[in-house]
């Protein structure tokens, strides 16, 4: 399995809220899987109509996440809290990251610049590992989401 990842990069989450949602400069599409939604619904007794809306076009996701409409945030960020954290969709849980697989097959994660939270860093990078287990996050959510 051939990995491209950032290097000299940490990550520490300081609670900001830019993920959650829009800025002034960009419109952020917080996209659900299939299993996303199911495991949503599940936990908060909601249809997923309640807090998404289907979409087409993007992929594996179907669904994007519903937004505050006078705050441009998800309808689940409580301050600067998600209330459903345990359950957050599959693209929260790898932000500030990307993957994407380019045309030879490799799995190529991007870092977000707009992130307060990510870093360079000589020492205490986020290593191979670290990349690998959010790679077999999305392998095991896609799978379940057939």
């Amino acid at each position: 399995m051939r990995i491209q990842y950032p290097k000299n990069v940490t990550f520490t989450c300081n609670r900001c809220g830019i993920c959650c949602g829009d800025t002034a400069q960009k419109t952020r599409h917080i996209l659900l899987l299939k299993a996303d939604a199911e495991r949503i619904s599940t936990h908060t007794k909601q249809p997923t109509a309640a807090f998404a809306k289907e979409t087409e076009g993007k992929n594996h996701y179907i669904y994007e996440m519903h937004k505050n409409p006078e705050t441009g945030k998800c309808t689940f960020l409580q301050g600067y809290n998600c209330s459903i954290y345990a359950q957050r969709p599959l693209i929260c849980r790898f932000y500030p990251f990307q993957l994407d697989t380019i045309e030879d097959g490799t799995h190529k994660f991007t870092a977000t610049t707009e992130c307060p939270g990510t870093t360079a860093a000589e020492q205490g990078s986020l290593d191979r590992r670290f990349f690998k287990r959010l790679l077999k996050l999305a392998q095991i959510e896609l799978d379940s989401n057939y």
